[in-house]
């Protein structure tokens, strides 16, 4: 009788588990809501997983910080934005890491402007939040101005109170961080803040957070990087080995995901001083987006980390969407940066795989080249990122400044009909043809899939074309749509019935003008049927 009662415990084990593991999608590219329809906004924070006050049971938080300017960009995504007005930190709470659920305005702008007696708040940003056991009590930690600000609350979804600010002069030689993240490590229990120099940003440091003197702060520091000025300052763990990853300085704009590895949290992390760039982020600036922090999910089959990058594109016009979140794979230590538009993840089991309606084009809205190319200077570039640029006829791509270039600014017309600041630009002084294209092929960890898919693309150009057109050519066989007439405004191109073979396809466009015949394109989607 006790083993048939032990065998339908065990059953209904299974049972349950598999009726809660269900695959959940993750959308990049656009705005999110909360399960009851309401914008999220949450920049710059973290993800933790604390017991919630409420049901008792083991929750996921999302902490960031809500900008005036996120909503008026939400709003009119023609116009970028200028200046960063906080308005409050925000809670978001989970039980899959995809249905967010708003729960507070954890730290708001009346707590700062209460205890600092002025109602110019200045810059708050960058933070995160940590469990203190010794003091059974929570504490949040940002940016304040040239400050960093401890505020405390029994209960991981606040009000957060403020408690006192931290002047890092005396450790690090500057009184604020140039860019931290909070990081708390699952197995010990212990939490980090991972900042940077205040300054060019070329050193990075850890400190444990902890409770000393009755006050929730840092215990000390340790400095575990020292080389090239790097921001968006991280740490994650997956298969007992620590990662600390961090961006290029380019301001809002995307850039690099840079990784070192260690086997202790304090180090030392290998390559010494030599941040590598993250295999799988080169074309598309890890999907136009900065490092913004990382969540590893330890599921019943498998381990993923989520890559959970910040796109600044309220203050750099550089897309749709504050929150671009993709799963890294691993061969050994490697990390690899799988850039998908659209992916399910199942947070109980740990997998992931692409969704339906993932568009496979990276970089589809030239959005990830942050100035005009070529570019002669930071970075020093003649080529767009992703895509191949081939003149068959006409003057030479070069860093001269008689090149042609290789794309435009959009105008607030534009962006009320294309996606970002920046478009593909085809033109010549001289007679030209020009291709540009980019070869789309299955990558160790995302299969391209044999079968029949669609492209498109927004297009807009005069009538000195001899010929244009966009096509697609897989397997030998090639697919294209022509341009027969003038577009004063933005037309959408569509190629349908793309048979892929082999895993590879190579998209692009083919113009032959006469001199200073010009032509825009946008928004290339390039999605499976």
């Amino acid at each position: 009788m006790n083993r048939i009662i032990l065998l339908a415990v065990f059953f209904s084990l299974i049972y349950n588990t598999a009726a809660l593991s269900v695959s959940q999608t993750i959308t990049n590219d656009s705005f999110w809501n909360t399960v009851n329809g309401e914008p999220i906004y949450s920049q710059g924070g973290g993800i933790f997983k604390f017991t919630h006050p409420k049901t008792g049971n083991p929750t996921y938080f999302w902490y960031g910080v809500h900008y005036e300017e996120a909503e008026a960009y939400r709003k009119d995504p023609s116009v970028t934005q200028q200046g960063n007005r906080f308005k409050a930190v925000t809670c978001y709470s989970s039980t899959d890491l995809v249905n967010w659920t708003y729960e507070s305005d954890a730290l708001s702008a009346e707590t700062v402007i209460n205890a600092t007696g002025s109602r110019r708040l200045g810059w708050l940003g960058r933070m995160g939040v940590a469990y203190v056991k010794e003091a059974n009590a929570y504490v949040l930690i940002i940016q304040h101005n040239s400050r960093v600000l401890f505020a405390v609350a029994d209960n991981p979804l606040g009000p957060f109170k403020w408690q006192h600010q931290k002047d890092m002069t005396s450790w690090i030689g500057t009184p604020n961080t140039g860019d931290q993240t909070v990081f708390n490590d699952e197995d010990t229990g212990k939490s980090y803040l991972v900042y940077s120099y205040g300054r060019g940003r070329n050193k990075i440091y850890l400190s444990e957070i902890g409770l000393k003197n009755d006050s929730l702060t840092l215990l000390g520091f340790k400095e575990v990087f020292r080389g090239a000025g790097r921001e968006g300052n991280c740490l994650f763990k997956y298969k007992g080995k620590y990662y600390l990853a961090a961006s290029d300085l380019y301001g809002w704009d995307g850039s690099y995901a840079y990784y070192l590895v260690a086997d202790d949290i304090m180090g030392p992390y290998k390559p010494t001083n030599n941040m590598l760039v993250m295999e799988g982020c080169e074309s598309d600036y890890a999907h136009v987006s900065q490092t913004g922090f990382f969540y590893t999910v330890r599921g019943t089959k498998a381990e993923t980390v989520i890559f959970c990058g910040d796109r600044w594109s309220d203050f750099a016009g550089n897309g749709l969407g504050y929150n671009q979140w993709c799963p890294l794979s691993f061969k050994g230590d490697v990390p690899y940066f799988n850039s998908l538009n659209a992916w399910k993840l199942d947070a109980v089991t740990g997998e992931w795989s692409v969704a339906p309606g993932n568009n496979y084009v990276l970089n589809p809205s030239f959005e990830a080249d942050r100035k005009a190319m070529p570019s002669p200077v930071k970075p020093v570039q003649t080529r767009l990122l992703g895509w191949e640029t081939t003149v068959l006829k006409g003057t030479p791509i070069s860093l001269d400044s008689l090149s042609p270039k290789l794309n435009r600014s959009n105008t607030r017309e534009d962006r009320l009909s294309v996606v970002g600041e920046h478009s593909l630009y085809i033109s010549d002084r001289v007679d030209f043809a020009r291709q540009v294209h980019q070869r789309v092929a299955s990558t160790p960890y995302v299969k391209l899939e044999d079968g029949r898919y669609v492209l498109t693309a927004k297009i807009k150009n005069d009538t000195g074309f001899k010929r244009l057109e966009m096509y697609a050519l897989s397997g030998g066989q090639r697919k294209s749509v022509a341009v027969t007439a003038e577009n004063n405004s933005w037309t959408t191109l569509r190629l349908e019935g793309i048979n892929v073979t082999g895993g590879v396809v190579e998209v692009g466009f083919l113009a032959e003008g006469n001199p200073n015949a010009w032509c825009a394109v946008d928004d290339v989607w390039l999605v499976k049927e």
